[in-house]
């Protein structure tokens, strides 16, 4: 059978993302500090651009970059915009022709940035500063792998016999060597379990002949329990001897590692200002530190046709211009999205930004995408990641949308205001009969809304509020 050669048709459709669309779909999902940081990579990239704070502070705001509509390239035809941009007459309609004022900087010697910066210590870094300022009991290759063997939480996790085995070493020189790491701070560190760090924090309270030590040492079972008349009934004391050790052990930390963790905080800075002018909401995006992008007066010579440049370096030059104007566009469109946005999500939740969490309004994305005309994803990559700065607090924006739960009006509540309510009916009962999930949820029927007790003690567990057995005070 011979091969034939023929000319065929074939109609089909397939998604293109533009250059333009590319960028601005990645600025939309950036939070502050991430368009700040690419931004100034941009710039670093493109020498095009360039910020507009850096030169002289009366030149006039039309050169700032704020929307530009440059001509977006056809998906099948972006090697055509080339031959037909003028740019000359954009730079026309951005800048006046006066020449730039450099930009003059001081140098200072002083130490970098980078070099001011300090680190959290680790548990494992405190406590050997310590032992670093006292004498060793004992062999401090053994102190050493008693601290290898400290989980985050400050316990360990290793045995005696582990321990020594693993350099030849006597038990008896690790059981020293795991009293001097117990000497430390924080107290309760190098404990083998629950009981001993517990134990330990007693001991170093002073409080080693307390009625608080037996109860950790012979009824821990019971204390975790919260089996009280039957510690009492053991240690042949009153209930109210159990109640005044039980609120000591209440202050001591089971986890005396936590605080040194290495988790590092988290610093928010709003992506938007809420403030109330009147009756009116003001909605402003945070620009504070983002730089005011245009393009350079000196690229912008040597693309004219008298330049003299070579056509290399032209195409060159051609292609930064057309990226920058793609970045330029898809910023201001980035800022003008997360106005429309925030104002959305002002103009649905207005009672919670002058009453708080308890007049939350259930809201999902699709009432406000169909309040500005946009996708719901669109919706979704704005408000993921971002701050508002309200009168309320600072929240993420996402905080603001939540499902509804029916009330007896035939009006949704949001669940959020549903567990502020079973958070201040917590914070109001009383501690020696405390409330239990049914008994909030009876509590929250008769205020009109519909809870099931089972989505009480979910909203409870979320709120990280113990069950009411673990809430009750005794004496």
């Amino acid at each position: 059978m011979a091969l034939q050669q023929k000319l065929t048709q074939r109609l089909s459709q397939r998604l293109v993302m533009t250059p333009a669309l590319q960028m601005a779909i990645k600025l939309l999902q950036l939070n502050k500090l991430e368009l700040e940081q690419t931004l100034q990579q941009e710039m670093v990239e493109n020498p095009i651009l360039e910020d507009s704070a850096d030169g002289v502070a009366a030149e006039a705001e039309e050169e700032v970059v704020e929307p530009v509509e440059p001509t977006e390239p056809a998906a099948d035809g972006a090697d055509e915009v080339v031959d037909t941009f003028d740019a000359e007459a954009m730079f026309e309609k951005l800048f006046d022709s006066q020449p730039s004022t450099p930009n003059m900087r001081e140098e200072h010697d002083g130490p970098t940035f980078e070099a001011t910066l300090t680190a959290t210590p680790s548990l494992l870094d405190h406590l050997m500063w310590q032992l670093e300022m006292t004498e060793l009991k004992g062999n401090g290759d053994i102190v050493q792998a008693v601290l290898g063997n400290l989980d985050d939480d400050g316990y360990m996790r290793a045995s005696v016999e582990e321990v020594a085995a693993m350099g030849g070493w006597m038990p008896m020189e690790v059981e020293r060597a795991v009293a001097t790491v117990q000497s430390l701070d924080p107290p309760g560190v190098g404990a083998r379990d629950l009981g001993e760090c517990l134990f330990l924090q007693l001991e170093h309270l002073g409080l080693d002949e307390d009625p608080a030590v037996a109860l950790v040492r012979d009824h821990l079972d019971a204390v975790q329990a919260y089996r009280f008349k039957e510690i009492a009934r053991a240690m042949h004391v009153r209930l109210a001897d159990v109640a005044a050790a039980m609120e000591i052990i209440r202050e001591l930390n089971p986890k005396p590692g936590q605080p040194f963790s290495d988790e590092s905080p988290r610093y928010i800075i709003p992506d938007v200002y809420i403030k109330q002018d009147g009756n009116e909401w003001i909605v402003t995006v945070n620009d504070d530190g983002l730089p005011k992008l245009r393009v350079s007066r000196l690229y912008r010579k040597m693309l004219s046709p008298d330049s003299g440049i070579s056509a290399e370096a032209s195409e060159y030059l051609q292609e930064k211009l057309r990226s920058a104007l793609w970045l330029i566009k898809s910023y201001g469109q980035r800022q003008r999205t997360i106005a429309k946005v925030a104002e959305s999500i002002v103009a649905h939740q207005a009672a919670f930004m002058e009453h708080g969490v308890t007049a939350l309004r259930p809201m999902i994305l699709r009432d406000v995408a169909e309040d500005i005309e946009m996708h719901e994803s669109t919706v979704s990559r704005v408000v993921n990641g971002k701050y508002m700065h309200t009168p309320q607090g600072i929240f993420e924006m996402r905080f603001f949308f939540h499902s509804g739960l029916g009330h007896a009006s035939g009006s949704e509540v949001s669940s959020v205001s549903v567990k502020e309510k079973i958070r201040k009916l917590i914070e109001a009962e009383d501690s020696r009969k405390p409330l239990s999930d049914a008994a909030v949820a009876t509590s929250l029927e008769e205020g009109g809304l519909r809870i099931a007790r089972r989505t009480v003690a979910k909203y409870r567990e979320e709120l990280h509020i113990p069950a009411s057995k673990a809430r009750r005070r005794i004496g």
